[in-house]
């Protein structure tokens, strides 16, 4: 079994998947550090946590900044070991290529792109000296496929995609592993409330891929699971 004496670092956990991911991870047994640009999102976890003895360490981070990412691992190392990295912080935004602006764009690929790298950057050295680590990406399926209204949120998960796909193969040798997760449509605010509203009952919860993520850390022995696709039983939106 995995110990639980290592920390976890979820990023984007104030709310949606993040949050759950957290929050389960917390539930688990595990010291778990919530990070978000949103430090009162993230302190309400804990009150929701009252009650079935666990909690989440608070750790405000802009990963789309590399010096905020680089003094928040120093943060966390100072506390504790660290043996998961659950890249879950993104944004994105539902228009058409023609009507994103250049700094929209450029905003969706440093935070989901390169917020992403410049934390698989901090956490390597340390995974490396201590002979293992995982690093469990939250993606999506626009990765995979095509949809309107996606064109900057696509080129920023399939980039790190194959970042990690590339990754994956070079850190074999250091017993680090490296999970993809691929969730379809799933209920968080990312998505317009108009069509939240309309398509809820079409869209999974966020603890449906929180516990996938957990399942997919605390798997033992000599495999790693590469990537997972998690869909609504309906399948895609349409």
């Amino acid at each position: 079994m995995k110990t639980k004496k290592v920390g976890v670092w979820v990023t984007g956990a104030s709310s949606g998947i993040g949050k759950a991911i957290a929050i389960e991870f917390a539930k688990t047994g595990f010291t778990v550090f919530a990070s978000s640009r949103n430090n009162v999102d993230l302190e309400r976890i804990n009150k929701e946590l009252e009650n079935q003895n666990c909690s989440v360490e608070v750790t405000p981070c802009n990963v789309a900044s590399h010096s905020n990412v680089d003094n928040t691992i120093k943060k966390i190392l100072s506390k504790s070991k660290l043996g998961c990295l659950v890249n879950n912080a993104g944004i994105t935004t539902f228009k058409l290529a023609e009507e994103n602006s250049i700094n929209e764009i450029n905003e969706i690929i440093q935070t989901n792109l390169l917020g992403s790298i410049y934390t698989i950057k901090a956490v390597l050295p340390h995974f490396i000296d201590n002979g293992g680590g995982t690093i469990i990406n939250v993606l999506s399926v626009v990765a995979n496929k095509v949809y309107t209204k996606s064109s900057a949120y696509s080129a920023s998960k399939s980039g790190l995609l194959a970042y990690t796909n590339s990754l994956r193969e070079e850190v074999r040798k250091y017993n680090i592993k490296v999970i993809n997760i691929l969730p379809g449509a799933t209920e968080t605010n990312m998505w317009p409330k108009k069509l939240r509203d309309e398509f809820k009952s079409q869209m999974m919860s966020p603890e449906d891929v929180a516990r996938a993520v957990v399942w997919a850390y605390l798997q033992d022995g000599n495999s790693v699971i590469e990537e997972i696709v998690i869909k609504p039983i309906t399948g895609d939106l349409r």
